[in-house]
C-alpha cells in the first residue's frame, strides 16, 4: 500500500510539470486562465491544489487538497490541529457551508481560566494546554468531501504527504518566522524537534525542512479519512500528550466531534447575493449588516477612501461590531441571536438615520469590548472549470497556534480558547466581555470573525472574498466587495487597495501606513475622527469569474509574500 501510495503522489505532483501552469505572486493585475485557479498564502499549497483540477477534481477536491498542503507549507496557520469554515457556491445555485470551528473540551467550564480574585491567571486562556480546543480541520474537510467531493480521498492528501515526506525548501518566510519564534518552540521539546535543527540551530535559506512525523499522520488520514485522526493512533497519541502535559482534550472529545453543514448567512447589495459564513463566525452577519447600511449611500459618487467615504465606512463598521459583540456566539448554544433583525434591510436604515454626515458617532464606552482576536490565520479560494467556487478560512488563532506541538504527531495545536469571553459578567474598555452569547462551555464553539464570502449574481458564482486578520477580517472583506461593485475595480485592484478598519471599541481607527493622503487624513479628522497607521492589513486570496470573455481571474495579495495564484 505504502509504495502504492508514493507512486499515486508522484504521478499527482509530475502532473504539473507535464501541462503549462500560470501563476501570479500579487500585483493589479490578475491572473487571467481558462480552466480554473487556486489563490493561497503558499504557492506550493496552490499548484498541489491545482493539481487536483487537472486530474478532473472540482473546487471541493481543490480546496481540501490545498488545505492540507497548507499544513506542510504554511504552519503559522495552515493546520490539522485548529479550525475553520467553508463557503461553497456551485455553478447550479446550490450554496452550503461547512463549521468546522474548534470546540470546548467536555471538562471545560466558564470559570476554568480564573483564580480566587476573579481574574484570569497568567493568560492561561491564550497560552499553555489549556488554551487548546478540539481540532476540527479534519473533520470538516472529511465533511465536505462526503458531501460534494469528486475524486478519491487518499489522491487529495496525497501531494502533502509528498511535501512533508520529501521536505520544502526554507523559504525567507519560514525562516524568519522560526526565528522570531524560538523563543516559544524551545519551551516544548516536541516543537523544537519539529522546527529546529538536531543541535537546536535554524535551517538557513534553501536548505530543505523535512517533517516525517507529519507526513505519518498525514497518511493515517489519507487511509482512514477523518478516523485516521479522530481515532486509533492519533486519537491515542493526542489525548496521551494532552493528559502527560496538563491538557483536557480526550479521546472522547475526539470521537464526539462533528463538524457541521450549515445554511449560509444571505444578503443582496445592488443587485448581487451575498452568501457567507453563519454563527459560530460572525462574519456573515456583520457583512451583510454593514452592507446594507452602505447601501443607502452612492459610494462611487464619493469616491475611493476620499475622507467622506471612510467616514461612513467607520459609522457603519462601528454600528456593526458593537452588535456583533452583544448578540453573537455559538447558534447551538444561543438560540435567542436576533439574526432576522440584523440582517435586515429596515434595521440597517435606522442605523443609516443615525449616522451624521458631518460628524463621528463616540462610541459608547460603557457598553460592549471585545477580547483580543489574532489576526494570524489563512484564507484561500479556488474556481473549478465549471465555475464552482470555494472560499475557505481555517486558522490555528495565534501565528503557530499555540505554538505546542504534539509529540510523534508532527502538527501545531490551536489555541483558540482564548477567542471565548473568559471572565463572566464582566466587561469593561479595557477588552473584557463577559456576556452569556460567547462564555466557556462544553463542547461549545467559540465565536470567530472569519468571513469566506462568495458573491453572486442570478444565482451564479462571480467572485470570492475572505482574508486573514482576527476582527479586521470582516472588514477587509467588506471593502473588497466595495472595491468590485462600487469602484469598478478588477479583483487584482480590489485586493491590493488600501484598506481601514474601526471595531467600535477601542473608538478608533487604524489605517494602513502609506495608504491615504495627508489631505484625505486631516479631512477624515475634522469630523472628530481619531486613527492609527499600522502595517499590512489582511491578506485576500480571491477568484473571479469573467463570464463576458469565458475567464477565470485569480489575485494573491502582495501583502503576503509567499502567496500565489496558480491556474491553468
Amino acid at each position: 500500500m505504502g509504495n502504492f501510495r508514493l507512486v499515486k503522489s508522484i504521478c499527482l505532483i509530475v502532473g504539473l510539470v507535464l501541462v503549462s501552469i500560470s501563476f501570479s505572486e500579487g500585483g493589479r493585475t490578475p491572473l487571467r486562465v481558462k480552466n480554473g485557479i487556486v489563490t493561497s498564502a503558499s504557492r506550493l499549497a496552490s499548484d498541489a491544489g491545482v493539481s487536483a483540477l487537472k486530474q478532473g477534481g472540482n473546487a471541493v477536491d481543490a480546496a481540501i487538497t490545498t488545505a492540507f498542503a497548507l499544513a506542510v507549507t504554511w504552519p503559522s496557520a495552515g493546520n490539522i490541529g485548529g479550525g475553520g469554515f467553508l463557503v461553497y457556491h456551485g455553478e447550479d445555485g446550490h450554496a452550503t457551508t461547512f463549521d468546522f470551528r474548534e470546540k470546548a473540551p467536555l471538562a471545560a467550564n466558564e470559570r476554568m481560566y480564573l483564580g480566587l480574585d476573579g481574574n484570569v491567571i497568567d493568560n492561561s486562556n491564550h497560552i499553555g494546554m489549556l488554551a487548546i480546543g478540539v481540532p476540527g480541520t479534519v473533520a470538516g474537510l472529511w465533511k465536505a468531501h462526503q458531501e460534494l467531493g469528486s475524486l478519491p480521498w487518499a489522491d487529495l492528501v496525497a501531494p502533502a504527504v509528498k511535501l512533508a515526506r520529501e521536505g520544502i525548501p526554507m523559504s525567507y518566510s519560514l525562516y524568519s518566522g522560526f526565528a522570531r519564534s524560538k523563543g516559544r518552540f524551545d519551551q516544548y521539546p516536541s516543537t523544537a524537534a519539529k522546527f529546529f535543527k538536531a543541535d537546536g540551530s535554524l535551517y538557513e535559506l534553501g536548505e530543505t525542512w523535512y517533517q516525517p512525523d507529519l507526513a505519518h499522520t498525514l497518511e493515517l488520514i489519507q487511509d482512514n479519512g477523518a478516523d485516521g485522526f479522530y481515532k486509533g493512533e492519533n486519537a491515542s497519541r493526542l489525548a496521551g500528550f494532552m493528559a502527560d502535559n496538563g491538557g483536557l482534550i480526550t479521546e472522547e472529545d475526539l470521537l464526539k466531534y462533528e463538524a457541521v453543514e450549515r445554511e449560509p448567512i444571505r444578503g443582496t447589495y445592488r443587485g448581487y447575493d451575498i452568501v457567507s459564513m453563519p454563527p459560530p463566525s460572525s462574519g456573515g452577519v456583520v457583512l451583510v449588516e454593514m452592507l446594507n447600511i452602505l447601501e443607502g449611500y452612492d459610494l462611487s459618487d464619493m469616491g475611493h477612501n476620499s475622507a467622506l467615504y471612510l467616514h461612513v465606512l467607520t459609522e457603519s463598521m462601528r454600528r456593526a461590531y458593537a452588535d456583533r459583540a452583544e448578540h453573537l456566539g455559538d447558534p447551538d448554544f444561543n438560540e435567542g441571536m436576533p439574526l432576522e433583525r440584523l440582517l435586515d434591510k429596515d434595521y440597517a436604515s435606522n442605523l443609516r438615520g443615525s449616522i451624521d454626515m458631518d460628524q463621528a458617532s463616540k462610541s459608547d464606552p460603557n457598553g460592549f469590548a471585545e477580547p483580543y482576536e489574532s489576526e494570524e490565520t489563512t484564507h484561500f479560494s479556488v474556481v473549478d472549470k465549471d465555475g464552482n467556487m470555494v472560499s475557505m478560512t481555517y486558522t490555528l488563532e495565534f501565528g503557530y497556534g499555540s505554538g505546542i506541538v504534539v509529540e510523534g504527531g508532527g502538527y501545531l495545536l490551536n489555541n483558540e480558547m482564548g477567542d471565548f469571553n473568559a471572565v463572566p459578567g464582566v466587561t469593561n474598555t479595557r477588552g473584557l466581555i463577559g456576556t452569556a452569547a460567547n462564555l466557556v462551555a462544553p463542547e461549545k464553539r467559540m465565536l470567530s470573525s472569519m468571513t469566506p464570502t462568495i458573491v453572486a449574481k442570478d444565482g451564479k458564482p462571480v467572485f470570492t472574498a475572505g482574508s486573514p486578520g482576527g476582527k479586521t477580517i470582516i472588514n477587509t472583506t467588506l471593502q473588497l466587495i466595495l472595491n468590485v461593485v462600487d469602484h469598478d475595480m478588477n479583483i487584482a485592484e480590489s485586493v491590493e487597495a488600501g484598506r481601514i478598519h474601526h471595531q467600535w471599541l477601542p473608538d478608533v481607527t487604524s489605517m494602513e501606513t502609506g495608504s491615504l493622503s495627508r489631505d484625505t487624513i486631516e479631512l477624515y479628522e475634522a469630523r472628530g475622527h481619531r486613527f492609527r497607521e499600522r502595517a499590512a492589513q489582511g491578506a485576500v486570496m480571491a477568484v473571479f469569474y469573467d463570464r463576458v470573455n469565458k475567464l477565470f481571474e485569480g489575485a494573491s495579495d502582495s501583502r503576503r509574500g509567499d502567496g500565489a495564484a496558480v491556474g491553468y
